[in-house]
């Protein structure tokens, strides 16, 4: 792949919830430039059909590819599960697909001792059992009890996060008898990184918390630094955040989920 080391990483997510794994990024390599691109006009991609999923994410790679992105990072474990395999041969040649759930599978089989696994996420994630599968096919003596957590999205968008109300709603999933005794907890919504500090302060820190924002984002390093992509030069561009439908509400939550103010720009693809 020959491309300059300049050129932007693009990052999608069915909505705003991706810009955890932007700020991970840009947190660890801050000369990157990123164009971000939230889908809110078809949020959320878990009720869709993988058909449809497939569509949207063709499209949004196109569009990143266009920009000329060396790297497209897919931030939905939705669009992750169902057009991963799509995208890598769509991109072929012109840009490399990084998902947000195989970096997780290799942090988590890699480990000396994740003992029994934990996975929570959306209804969709979860019905896939995606995570269990790829953890089992590498290391099949390793213990997964995986549940669905679909309260959470709604009330870390809704902006209850460190209160009364979400620690409720964490300890009666983390207190589901599925999760008992385990060692290692998977994350498998880009939105929960947001509430991982109450999900420590749940275990008392006794369970590592595995975040793909994260994860993802030095599983993206190491691939930047392995194919010589890294961007050395730190008065790249300005990165730019794209969604296909906006409302106030958006940018809200946007700077919320990025950490610090996000100027969002609306890009309909679909007109």
């Amino acid at each position: 792949m020959e491309q300059l080391g300049s050129a932007p990483i693009g990052i999608f997510d069915s909505g705003i919830g991706g810009l955890t794994v932007a700020h991970a990024i840009k947190s660890i390599l801050p000369n990157e430039q990123l164009i971000y691109f939230g889908d809110t006009a078809h949020l959320p991609y878990g009720d869709k059909s993988t058909a449809a999923i497939q569509a949207y994410s063709i499209k949004i790679a196109d569009l990143l590819i266009q920009h000329g992105c060396k790297v497209i990072v897919i931030a939905c474990n939705s669009a992750s599960a169902a057009a991963y395999d799509l995208l890598q041969e769509y991109a072929a040649s012109r840009a490399k697909i990084i998902n947000v759930i195989d970096p997780m599978v290799d942090a988590v089989v890699n480990s000396d001792n994740p003992g029994k696994i934990g996975v929570i996420g959306t209804r969709r994630t979860i019905a896939t059992s995606i995570y269990k599968h790829k953890l089992t096919e590498k290391r099949k003596e390793l213990s997964v009890s995986e549940l669905a957590t679909p309260l959470l999205v709604p009330m870390i968008e809704e902006g209850f996060v460190d209160d009364r109300i979400s620690h409720d709603v964490i300890g009666q999933y983390l207190s589901n008898m599925s999760l008992k005794e385990i060692s290692t907890l998977v994350l498998g919504c880009t939105h929960y990184p947001l509430i991982k500090k109450e999900i420590n302060d749940y275990y008392d820190n006794s369970v590592e918390v595995l975040d793909s924002s994260v994860v993802t984002a030095n599983h993206l390093k190491r691939y930047l630094e392995q194919n010589n992509l890294i961007n050395t030069d730190s008065s790249q561009s300005s990165d730019h955040f794209y969604v296909s439908d906006f409302t106030d509400s958006f940018e809200a939550s946007a700077k919320y989920f990025f950490g610090e103010p996000v100027r969002l720009e609306l890009h309909r693809l679909w007109e």
